[in-house]
């Protein structure tokens, strides 16, 4: 080859790069330009976020304490916490119009001191709209959620995070409802004196007869039944005895990772004929098999060092057993979850259940870590373009987005409106519906 001809093989190698890296940019660009077109006209809806508790436990539930307009990431981090991963600047950016925030409490949280719990986190939550009105507005049905985004704003919707928080009262879930929660999911991470949750040894395999009947208290009001936290027997249960479409509010494919707070394939099928949704969770253990595993190796390790009050090797010895949980971190590297593993469920989802049956539902906020790539809120279009990439059309993006969610919120809304019109509310205690005997 002369040199003359081989510069022109170098040139032609040159200008082929560029095309090549032209090509590639212009394709990510069509892909973010898309997804911007996309949710500009469907909301983008996650279906759990965790801000309000953080606000409580970090801030003692004062919002004069946090600047939600600032980097929240920067803000102090707690021992064993994790940086915030939500503010108005990242929800901005991440082109949000729609978001379930949770309202939980823990499960050790029991009986009227629960409900009064529940109620602060509720006030939380509207004290935040009030404090933000030009970015949140509370929204009430699916309707508000599309005249909320239509304006600009991010519509604000209240989710009740554990049966446990209603005191195995329909009165006080009617009431609940009032104050503008528009799901429960069933159980937290133990059971309830009606329903089995996921993580918890079966007691009543599924659902008690007042089970049952929270249900359909649920579809007279108009609340989405989400069926997180749940076993898969009060999966079917709740499955069998609903009138409107059931929610998962933040779970992922049990086919991919065998954590149980995943969904099985036999519910997805029975999800789909509900004509309900499953919002994929990002939580680490729930999307990646590997660091499910190195999360179960860690505890028992931890519990090997120091299992209180009589067993572990280095038990009331915390600096050494400390120190020995430092020694096995460096040893066994925590592996990394990544944004396409969390995209793997949601084609999991789709293929299982149909594309009519998936959305988002982070868990931001209420997770140790995040998967590489999906660090905050800011972060949703990048995973929808992730699906792009991987060949979804505009249309079925919009459906993940938010159109799902959407359209079980409104069916539950008119099957709402049905049984307001059959029947009154019920006046059943769970001593009642479940056979049990009290004192005269």
């Amino acid at each position: 080859m002369t040199v003359a001809k081989a510069q022109r093989w170098l040139l032609g190698l040159g200008l082929l790069a560029l095309a090549t890296s032209q090509i590639a940019l212009g394709s990510a660009t069509d892909y973010e330009a898309r997804v911007a077109k996309i949710l500009k006209r469907t909301p983008l809806i996650d279906g759990h976020n965790d801000l309000p508790w953080e606000i409580r436990d970090r801030m003692h539930g004062k919002l004069s304490a946090i600047d939600l307009n600032s980097d929240t990431a920067r803000l102090p981090v707690p021992a064993e916490g994790a940086p915030l991963m939500t503010d108005i600047p990242r929800l901005r950016a991440g082109m949000v119009g729609g978001q379930f925030w949770s309202v939980w409490v823990p499960v050790d949280v029991k009986g009227t001191e629960a409900v009064q719990m529940t109620i602060e986190q509720i006030d939380l939550v509207k004290r935040m709209t009030t404090r933000y009105p030009a970015v949140f507005e509370l929204a009430y049905t699916a309707e508000d959620i599309r005249r909320i985004h239509r304006a600009g704003r991010i519509a604000s919707l209240i989710g009740i995070e554990g049966g446990h928080q209603i005191n195995d009262s329909l009165a006080v879930l009617r009431q609940m409802y009032d104050l503008g929660a528009r799901y429960m999911t069933l159980t937290h991470m133990l059971d309830t004196q009606w329903a089995d949750a996921a993580t918890d040894t079966p007691v009543h395999h599924g659902l008690t007869a007042f089970g049952r009947e929270v249900v359909h208290e649920m579809n007279r009001l108009g609340m989405l039944v989400d069926l997180s936290h749940v076993s898969p027997e009060t999966m079917r249960a709740a499955l069998d005895a609903t009138e409107a479409p059931v929610i998962f509010s933040h779970s992922s494919a049990r086919a991919l990772v065998d954590h149980p707070r995943d969904v099985p394939d036999d519910i997805l099928q029975l999800v789909a004929k509900n004509d309900g949704v499953v919002m994929v969770n990002f939580a680490t253990a729930y999307v990646s098999a590997e660091r499910n595993k190195w999360d179960a190796d860690r505890a028992a390790e931890k519990a090997r060092y120091s299992s209180p009050p009589f067993a572990g090797m280095y038990i009331g010895q915390p600096d050494r057993a400390k120190a020995a949980l430092t020694e096995w971190d460096r040893q066994h590297p925590r592996p990394v979850t990544t944004l396409s593993q969390v995209a793997d469920h949601i084609e999991h989802v789709r293929q299982v259940a149909g594309v009519d049956h998936v959305g988002l539902g982070s868990d931001f906020d209420g997770i140790p870590d995040t998967p590489r790539g999906l660090e905050g809120v800011d972060r949703y279009p990048a995973l929808l373009a992730e699906l792009l990439r991987r060949g979804w059309s505009d249309a079925d993006i919009a459906k993940v987005a938010g159109e799902n969610v959407l359209r079980v919120l409104a069916s539950t809304e008119r099957v709402a409106s049905r049984l307001r019109a059959a029947r009154q509310p019920s006046e059943r205690t769970i001593d009642e519906a479940d056979g049990r005997h009290t004192a005269p």
